[in-house]
C-alpha cells in the first residue's frame, strides 16, 4: 500500500505540512510512490529538494532516514560496519570455544551497526530514505546504491542478502555539480525543481508568514525574483525569501523602500560581492512598478 491515493492527495497532504507542490512535483511524487521507484530530484540549491522528502515523511507519518553524501563517504558510513569493540569482547569472553563457534556468533546481527541504507532496508514501518546531495559523493558510492535502489536489498557477505520487507520511499537529491551515472538514473524517476514562479512563491510566503500584508508579500517576491535574475554567486533560496519576509515584519516595515532593503540584504544574500552587486543594480522603482 502506497502513501498516496492520487495526485490530488499528494498536493493536499504536502500542503498540510507546509509544502506547496506544483502539479509537476505532485505528479512525479505520486508516480514514484505508485510505481515503487526511487525519485531523483535535481535543481539549484534552495528550491526545496531536501524539504520535499521531509514533507513526504511528515505528511504520511513515516520515519525519515537520511544519508548525507560528501566526498569520501564509504560503505561503512552508508551501509553498515561491524562493532569491532563488541566483537573483541565477545572473542575474549569465549576463549575456551573453538573459532568456528566464535566466528558464527561475532558475525551475527547483534554485532552489526546499520548505517542509513541498511537502516532503511531493515525497517518494517513506513520509511522515507533521503540520499542527500548524491552528486557530492565519489563515483564509487553509486555502485553501492545500485543494489539498494534496484532490488531494495543489501548483501552482507558474512550474513547473506537482507531484503526489504517494506521498501522505503527513496528520494535522491543532486545539485548537478557532477554528472550521475546512467545506471543510477535508469533506476529512478526524474524531477527537476527550479525556483517557483512568482504566484507560487507568494503563496508559500503567505502560508509561512500569515501576518504579512498581501501587497508586501507581492513586493517581497518581486524583489527576490529581481535578485535571482542577477549574476550572483548564490541566488536567494525559497527559505531565505521566507526569512526575509519574517525579518521585514520584525522590523515593522509596511512597505519596501531603499533603506529597509539595503539594511536587510544580508538575510537574502550571503556573500559580500552579491550584496554589492545587488546594492548597485537593484532598482526598486522599476521592480515594484
Amino acid at each position: 500500500m502506497g502513501f498516496f491515493a492520487s495526485v490530488a492527495d499528494v498536493t493536499e497532504k504536502l500542503a498540510s505540512v507546509g509544502y506547496l507542490a506544483s502539479p509537476a512535483v505532485a505528479t512525479t511524487v505520486f508516480l514514484a510512490d505508485r510505481l515503487g521507484k526511487p525519485l531523483l530530484v535535481e535543481g539549484p540549491a534552495g528550491v526545496g529538494k531536501t524539504e520535499l522528502s521531509r514533507a513526504v515523511a511528515a505528511a504520511t507519518g513515516a520515519r525519515l532516514v537520511r544519508l548525507q553524501c560528501y566526498e569520501g563517504v564509504d560503505e561503512s558510513r552508508a551501509l553498515y560496519e561491524w562493532n569491532h569493540a563488541k566483537q573483541l569482547l565477545r572473542i575474549t569472553a569465549g576463549q575456551d570455544e573453538n573459532w568456528e563457534e566464535t566466528k558464527a556468533d561475532v558475525f551475527s546481527e547483534e554485532f552489526l551497526l546499520p548505517r542509513p541504507l541498511l537502516t532503511a532496508i531493515q525497517g518494517d514501518e513506513p520509511t522515507v530514505l533521503l540520499i542527500d546531495e548524491t552528486d557530492k559523493a565519489d563515483v564509487e558510492i553509486e555502485g553501492l546504491l545500485l543494489e539498494v535502489l534496484g532490488d531494495f536489498q543489501i548483501t552482507v557477505p558474512e550474513l547473506g542478502t537482507i531484503t526489504a520487507t517494506r521498501p522505503p520511499f527513496v528520494v535522491l537529491t543532486s545539485n548537478a555539480t557532477r554528472e550521475l551515472s546512467e545506471a543510477l538514473r535508469r533506476r529512478c524517476l526524474f524531477l527537476h525543481i527550479d525556483f517557483p514562479d512568482a504566484a507560487l512563491e507568494e503563496r508559500i510566503v503567505r502560508l509561512h508568514v500569515p501576518d504579512m500584508d498581501e501587497t508586501l508579500a507581492t513586493s517581497v517576491v518581486r524583489v527576490v525574483g529581481a535578485l535571482r535574475a542577477m549574476e550572483l554567486r548564490k541566488a536567494p533560496s525559497v527559505a531565505e525569501t521566507i526569512d526575509w519576509a519574517r525579518t521585514l515584519l520584525a522590523l515593522g516595515a509596511q512597505t519596501l523602500d531603499e533603506d529597509v532593503v539595503r539594511e536587510s540584504l544580508g538575510v537574502l544574500l550571503k556573500h559580500q560581492a552579491d550584496v554589492l552587486t545587488a546594492a548597485k543594480r537593484l532598482r526598486l522603482d522599476s521592480v515594484l512598478r
